[in-house]
């Protein structure tokens, strides 16, 4: 018997307890999965990553359960390498045991220790009674804890997602769902249990429930719109917080260019609505940037994109909505959004154009004060490098929170000529005053005087035609760039909060 032959037992009992792991829940389950229009487990794995690329391990964990319900391993997107570990529901309806609770705790370890992104892909029901105590033993949600702001991590609920996996999305930087999603503490028979409420997976957190609560950020068709909207939102990033985001390489999208087109966008008279998505389609390379959170918070919009060829991250006021005013749902968005980019070196664009927080007994019951305060924490925390616009008006705090403020680190601050700003518009502190005509024209004329009187004082850098607008920003960026002069470090901070 030749030493080859002497493995042949041996292997061949390997490769069946591999075939078992890959065979998942057995093809009556796999066809009753697929035939709801999802993908299984492996084969989202497969469309996440680069073709053969997807390196497994974990795989005997669980013995006669496949894979103990979840595919754990490593693989690229984009060429950069990732972790990734997608729950397998036709396998005990991929719940949690400490075979696969193991498995989540190293693919988050390794995605720390190796500086590469962390993926999870979504459709569980939680903790399997098992009847084994845990006892003294770690949880995946610690060593996920310890990737925030080091590592970007991405979750992905591509069915129901229930109990403790559920709490994987909310603690991770962004999270996109399915439109055959549903994300919750507990499913529906729990809460009859518990509540007596009779209630479908999706009126508990389908995607209605959890884009609206913002505990979801985006949503995708299906899982394969999901998926590959997962790899364009890496794409902007880099691998880890210790190397700055990829700039691509330059094309005739990342000149400089004039912008006459703003002229027409944005109209002169405050009180004229446009639509700030069509300046970012302006000002940005392209008209493809990729949008975070367009359910919730409407009031600001957040996008990741390139200006020169470099990705940045936009927070603009969005005069369609609330005139532009911030509520609280808009702050918390646009504060978690703000520390995402900072902790990854993204530079941060503001383009302001409001009347202040959205004021009102309702908005105060919404907390906007806290949610504002949460948002000036986060802008003026930041270290990355950051840009501001004002291209009409900007008031009070409203102004604050978009990084108006003077000596708050900006590398450049623009605004349009005729832009107005102060502690409240002449028309409120007209009202407020009981101003008579006299006194309340006066202020109009300051009001409309305002940026000439700041930009006397370098309450401004420079006040910029609009048709300058892309180069100025462009311009400023590649010179705050020249600022990372040595190799980058996670900035001070614990964790990104959810």
């Amino acid at each position: 018997m030749t030493k080859a032959e002497d493995w042949e037992a041996t292997l061949g009992d390997l490769d069946r307890r591999r075939q078992q792991a890959r065979a998942m829940g057995g093809p009556e389950r796999l066809d009753k999965h697929r035939g709801k229009g999802k993908l299984d487990a492996r084969a989202r794995v497969q469309r996440l990553l680069d073709a053969g690329t997807f390196r497994e391990f974990g795989t005997l964990v669980g013995g006669e359960i496949p894979a103990d319900a979840i595919v754990t391993g490593s693989g690229s997107i984009n060429g950069v390498p990732v972790l990734v570990g997608a729950e397998d529901f036709t396998t005990v309806a991929g719940t949690i045991a400490p075979g696969s609770n193991s498995k989540r705790y190293r693919i988050a370890e390794l995605a720390l220790r190796d500086r590469i992104p962390l993926v999870m892909l979504l459709e569980g029901a939680g903790f399997r009674p098992t009847g084994v105590h845990y006892g003294r033993a770690p949880t995946d949600l610690l060593a996920q804890a310890r990737c925030s702001g080091r590592v970007p991590t991405v979750t992905a609920v591509l069915g129901a997602s229930a109990g403790h996996g559920a709490l994987v999305a909310p603690v991770c930087d962004f999270s996109i769902m399915s439109d055959q999603g549903a994300i919750f503490t507990a499913g529906p028979p729990v809460v009859k249990e518990s509540t007596g409420e009779d209630i479908s997976k999706e009126d508990l957190g389908g995607p209605d429930v959890a884009l609206a609560s913002g505990v979801i950020h985006n949503v995708g068709e299906d899982d394969e719109a999901v998926l590959d909207a997962i790899r364009r939102y890496l794409s902007y990033f880099p691998p880890s917080a210790w190397s700055y985001p990829p700039s691509l390489t330059p094309d005739e999208t990342s000149k400089p260019r004039p912008t006459p087109e703003l002229l027409n966008i944005v109209s002169r008279d405050n009180r004229r609505v446009y639509d700030m998505r069509a300046v970012l389609d302006v000002v940005l390379d392209r008209p493809d940037w990729f949008e975070v959170q367009p359910a919730f918070g409407k009031a600001i919009i957040c996008a990741l994109a390139h200006l020169g060829g470099h990705p940045v991250a936009v927070v603009a006021n969005q005069p369609k909505v609330l005139a532009g005013s911030i509520d609280a749902d808009a702050a918390d968005k646009a504060a978690h959004f703000i520390m995402v980019a900072d902790s990854f070196h993204l530079p941060l664009v503001f383009l302001a154009d409001n009347p202040g927080m959205l004021p009102g007994s309702r908005s105060e019951r919404q907390g906007v004060l806290r949610s504002g305060a949460r948002m000036f924490a986060a802008q003026t925390a930041a270290t990355t490098l950051k840009l501001h616009l004002t291209l009409r008006k900007a008031y009070g705090f409203g102004s604050m929170v978009m990084s108006l403020i003077s000596f708050d680190s900006q590398v450049a601050t623009f605004a349009y000529p005729g832009a107005t700003m102060g502690a409240m518009g002449a028309g409120a502190l007209s009202r407020a005053s009981h101003a008579d005509e006299d006194l309340s024209a006066k202020l109009r004329n300051a009001e409309l005087q305002a940026s000439y009187r700041s930009a006397e004082h370098m309450g401004f850098d420079e006040l910029i035609d609009p048709r300058e607008t892309r180069d100025a920003l462009l311009a400023a960026l590649q010179r705050g760039l020249y600022s990372r002069q040595g190799a980058p470090e996670p900035v001070t901070r614990t964790l990104i909060m959810p």
